[in-house]
């Protein structure tokens, strides 16, 4: 933090004539007050540091440690009680021979599910996340609390830091990581292209940059999507069907990511497990996703889109129940086999998986508006209108036996009953007037 130092010419306390020259330095006629001159210049030079220093000691919540490295945000990582929260977060319940899992984009909305499963069942769990303001970072800050009370420390800080990656490897030997940090949304890809290059890109390969140098490779599990599936019509969506004709710049991101991982699995030895989600819902969820604004929209009275075709064809989705997605996540973290490299280096050939997380059971748009209805007992404000071009897909489903066999994934819960889970969460998290729905 640079403090700008503004000089004010004020009189001397006792009258005395001074003549400014053209280079603006004051030549005073009189000793005595050049003296009472320089004495006010200290003080408020002393003044200025003073309240330079006490804002860094209330910013910092304490004196200034050397070995913590402070971003622009004003957020601090490293230092010893830093370290040591690191640490304690990272480790496993004793005797349980759990993994020691990091856990990127952790408060978001399936990052803090999985981090609270994971915990709950013994294994050792760092979060990391940037809580940035795609969308509030209010309710980004709530599930952070709620990880903090299970016992998950979440460290504030970005994928594309290779430092601080680096940092939380050296402090913690991590056997797993569950790489869920990405910037999601289809739509707002035409607002902010270059966020998605960013995070999606850039930091996956930081990330596993980082990971083919560590000393032992950690497995990786990571966040695909069914937005790969593009324009492809062949239902039900198979992870053997064509993924080259992306319908989004997201979609795009994601199976550049595919790619991205084939890469590092086929020259470094990591091993890498894809998952594609399908349209996840649920308490905790995002405000971005339609289920989410509709339930808001539906109480304010405010008319609510409801999109077909441009033929005038039912757009449906394979809405997905977090529940349903962790236990995806937690069965690939636990199949997934050791990374093969040493060094940066292959040592033989490694896992290299993808898996669609979908219900397998497509509803329409319209039956997911007519069951919010009766849940919140009010009457939507419908505004039909037509598909726009701006990266949606008319529908999704998925074909999940892959992930069946290979990791016993069985998707149990039907729309109707997610959804009376999530509206009983919001209604609760929303109800004291506090939080605002947007």
């Amino acid at each position: 933090m640079k403090v700008k130092s503004h000089l004010v010419n004020e009189s001397p306390p006792s009258p005395g004539k001074f003549k400014m020259e053209k280079s603006y330095v004051h030549r005073f006629r009189s000793r005595a007050t050049l003296g009472k001159l320089t004495l006010w210049s200290i003080l408020s030079v002393a003044l200025i540091l003073l309240v330079f220093l006490w804002s860094q000691s209330l910013r910092h919540s304490g004196p200034l440690d050397p070995a913590r490295r402070y971003l622009t945000n004003g957020y601090a990582w490293g230092g010893s009680s830093w370290e040591k929260r690191v640490r304690s977060s990272a480790r496993p319940r004793p005797d349980s021979g759990m993994m020691t899992v990091l856990v990127t984009g952790a408060a978001g909305f399936v990052g803090t599910h999985v981090s609270s499963a994971l915990k709950r069942r013994g294994d050792g769990v760092l979060g990391l996340d940037n809580f940035n303001n795609y969308y509030d970072p209010s309710l980004k800050r709530a599930r952070q609390a709620l990880l903090e009370r299970a016992g998950v420390f979440v460290v504030e800080g970005d994928i594309n830091d290779e430092a601080l990656l680096r940092k939380l490897f050296e402090v913690v030997a991590f056997t797993h990581v569950m790489h869920l940090a990405a910037q999601a949304g289809v739509r707002y890809a035409m607002e902010n292209p270059g966020s998605y290059v960013h995070s999606n890109i850039a930091g996956f390969v930081t990330l596993l940059e980082v990971c083919k140098s560590v000393n032992p490779q950690p497995s990786i599990v990571w966040a695909s999507s069914s937005s790969v599936y593009g324009l492809n019509t062949k239902v039900p969506f198979s992870e053997e069907d064509r993924t080259d004709q992306p319908a989004s710049l997201y979609a795009a991101t994601k199976k550049a990511g595919e790619e991205i991982a084939h890469t590092y699995n086929h020259i470094y030895g990591l091993s890498l497990t894809g998952l594609r989600f399908f349209t996840v819902y649920g308490p905790w969820g995002r405000p971005d996703m339609a289920y989410f604004f509709f339930t808001r929209d539906i109480l304010k009275g405010k008319a609510i889109p409801i999109f077909e075709a441009m033929n005038g064809g039912t757009v449906a989705r394979d809405f997905t129940y977090i529940d349903d997605i962790v236990k995806g996540c937690v069965a690939a973290l636990d199949t997934s086999e050791k990374s093969t490299g040493s060094s940066g280096k292959k040592r033989g050939p490694a896992q290299l998986r993808v898996f669609n997380l979908g219900n397998t059971s497509p509803v329409p748009v319209a039956d997911l508006v007519r069951i919010l209805e009766r849940l919140l007992k009010v009457k939507a404000n419908k505004k039909v209108m037509t598909l726009p071009r701006n990266g949606d897909v008319q529908f999704t489903h998925a074909n999940v036996s892959y992930a069946q066999r290979e990791l016993g994934y069985q998707p149990t819960t039907d729309l109707q009953t997610g959804l009376k889970k999530f509206v009983w969460w919001y209604l609760r998290f929303y109800a004291s007037g506090k939080k605002s729905a947007g």
